[in-house]
């Protein structure tokens, strides 16, 4: 990718100019039989249609925390790329009194409730369909970023030495989560074109490096699977083999 991307939304917008049709995010979830394929493009208008939601609708501004109450799914990827995209800190698993606004999946709306600012539900289910009774409280995403629009222009830039995102304890700023990206995409031997299949938790760095971040830092695209431990040994080889899988980062 291009050497003078200093964010994760600067990775983004590279990988748009260089393969805006190649996929990027390849979703399963084991639990439901879902299967999702976004290319970079449409990864991208989700990221600027969320991003668009996050600093008008919600009125967040560079430096808010986000706590990020999500599991390992596309859609939990689209508002880490939005939230590098707007300045806003995302804090994955973070406390949610503590927290400017919250993002939660439909397992942790109590515990999201702590929080005295935006709160933002999903309901996570096949196609990012809506919740059948929007939780009280909560703005239902899946009914509110469809009208959002489909570019997006921070107020004031990003800055790559702001913090961008925090994760079991770990600070890094956007400059710091690319070379970390990057190094790691190194080690796990991703290159332009590399399918790389992961069933880590977006729970940890490890997780959301490989779930994410250094495929989109190597110009590679990844299969996340959520729920892979259901997946049996045959099974898992021949998603490998369909997906043209290249790489794999963990079983569970």
């Amino acid at each position: 990718m291009n050497a003078i991307d200093r964010t994760p939304a600067d990775l983004l917008r590279s990988a748009l100019a260089v393969d805006p049709a190649r996929p990027l995010v390849t979703f399963y979830d084991d639990a439901t039989g879902e299967r999702v394929e976004l290319s970079v493009a449409t990864f991208a208008n989700w990221v600027a249609k969320t991003a668009n939601l996050l600093q008008g609708e919600l009125a967040a501004e560079p430096g808010d925390r986000l706590a990020l109450l999500l599991p390992a799914h596309w859609q939990s990827a689209v508002w880490l790329l939005a939230c590098a995209s707007t300045g806003v800190t995302a804090k994955v698993g973070g406390d949610p009194a503590e927290a400017d606004l919250v993002v939660s999946g439909p397992d942790t709306l109590e515990e999201a409730r702590a929080c005295a600012g935006e709160r933002v539900a999903l309901a996570l289910r096949p196609l990012g369909g809506r919740f059948p009774q929007p939780p009280a409280g909560f703005s239902d995403y899946a009914v509110e970023v469809p009208s959002q629009g489909d570019r997006f222009t921070p107020y004031a830039p990003v800055d790559p030495a702001a913090p961008a995102l925090i994760v079991g304890g770990l600070e890094l700023s956007g400059e710091r989560l690319v070379e970390r990206a990057r190094a790691d995409a190194a080690e796990l031997g991703l290159a332009q074109g590399s399918r790389l299949l992961t069933g880590l938790g977006y729970d940890s760095w490890e997780g959301l490096s490989a779930g994410l971040f250094a495929p989109l830092a190597a110009g590679a695209s990844v299969v996340l699977c959520r729920h892979l431990d259901r997946v049996s040994e045959d099974r898992l080889r021949e998603r490998i083999e369909s997906e043209r899988v290249t790489v794999t980062a963990g079983r569970h």
